[in-house]
C-alpha cells in the first residue's frame, strides 16, 4: 500500500528524514539546508509517497516532482536526487521555538506498522539543521 503525503524528505547517509508540518513552516527550506550544509540528498518537496517495504517505510517523490524543490524567493530548482530511501527519522516542524518541548520524553511516530523516531523543531532556528544530524546519530 503507497500513501501520499504533504511532507518533504532528503536522505543523509542513506538514511532518510521525513519533514513534516503545515504549509510555511520551512519544510522546503530545512530541506535545502540539509543539501547545502551537510551533504544531504533531496527525495521529494512537497508530497512524499510511502510505502511499507518489509516493516520498513520507504520515501520516493511523485514522478513528476522528482529533482525539484521549492525555495522560497527563487522559485522552484532542480537538484540531484535520490529515488527513496527508508525513513529513520521524522522531524515534526511547529510554529515557534517556544513550541519546543526542554526534555521530551521519545516520540514514535506509528506508520503503517512501523515505528519511527520523531521529534519536534522549529525549523527557524540557527541550530535546526545541527539538531536533525545530532537527532540521527542519537535515536
Amino acid at each position: 500500500m503507497t500513501a501520499n503525503i504533504h511532507a518533504s524528505c532528503v536522505s543523509l547517509n542513506n538514511k532518510g528524514i521525513l519533514i513534516i508540518g503545515a504549509s510555511g513552516l520551512g519544510k522546503s527550506d530545512l530541506c535545502l539546508r540539509l543539501i547545502m550544509e551537510r551533504g544531504a540528498r533531496l527525495v521529494a518537496d512537497d508530497r512524499v509517497d510511502l510505502r511499507n517495504v518489509e516493516g520498513q517505510i520507504v520515501a520516493s517523490a511523485p514522478e513528476v516532482l522528482r529533482g525539484l524543490l521549492e525555495v522560497r524567493g527563487l522559485g522552484i530548482i532542480k537538484q540531484p536526487f535520490v529515488p527513496e530511501t527508508p525513513v529513520h527519522l521524522i522531524v515534526k516542524l511547529v510554529n515557534s521555538y517556544n513550541e519546543v518541548e526542554r526534555l521530551p520524553d521519545p516520540f514514535f511516530y506509528e506508520l503503517e506498522g512501523a515505528r519511527i523516531s520523531q521529534i519536534s523543531l522549529w525549523a527557524f532556528e540557527p541550530s535546526a539543521v545541527l539538531k536533525v544530524v545530532a537527532a540521527m546519530t542519537l535515536l
